[in-house]
């Protein structure tokens, strides 16, 4: 009966109910114990333990300032100047963060039950998609930015294709030059555009 319990236990450890206890060797120059985590140091050098956190802590807190305030520099450049490069790049940042789009991009995602229209145009269907595309990209006509009937649930896959796709027909994107190009409201019609080759 004993035994039947010490192989029961083993396989509890193996499947990780019980979880094996961690060891690292102890941080002080030629010691080679082993020391059981959370500790850096053996019950020999255990003294050294409370030094070694404090510098730990002092050196995380100085590095982590350094990368917080390199965050804040990328962040606010990109903000200032990349996202808002214009003021139509102004407006649209403005117009995303607003309640409106809020609300607009909830009743399409509902409407369109977050299967990807994109897919579902040649027959595929992708649930969860929770993306709200522009058909008509609102860079190359700004009119339509508040439009439903401009708007589609798409799909990461199909969103990077359509992006592609926009970009050559239309010329939208950073730096590029817009296309005197008819509209293309169709998406059916987009998704044969997008997989062409």
């Amino acid at each position: 009966m004993a035994t039947v319990f010490y192989f029961a236990f083993i396989h509890k450890t193996r499947k990780g109910m019980l979880p094996m206890p961690r060891y690292r060797r102890c941080r002080q120059p030629n010691c080679h114990a082993m020391v059981q985590f959370p500790n850096h140091y053996c019950p020999k050098h255990f003294e050294h333990e409370a030094e070694y956190l404090a510098n730990r802590q002092r050196w995380a807190r100085k590095h982590s300032e350094q990368y917080q305030h390199k965050e804040k520099q990328y962040n606010h450049h990109y903000n200032i100047i990349t996202r808002n490069r214009n003021d139509n790049r102004s407006e649209q940042y403005k117009f995303y963060r607003s309640k409106q789009w809020v609300d607009l991009r909830q009743s399409v995602l509902n409407h369109d039950h977050y299967l990807c229209q994109y897919c579902k145009a040649i027959g595929k269907l992708t649930p969860n998609s929770k993306t709200v595309d522009h058909i008509i990209p609102i860079a190359f006509d700004h009119k339509l930015m508040a439009s439903s009937s401009n708007l589609a649930t798409i799909c990461n896959k199909c969103h990077r294709l359509k992006t592609k796709w926009e970009q050559e027909y239309y010329g939208t994107g950073q730096g590029m030059e817009m296309k005197n190009v008819p509209e293309i409201s169709e998406i059916s019609k987009i998704v044969l555009l997008m997989h062409q080759k």
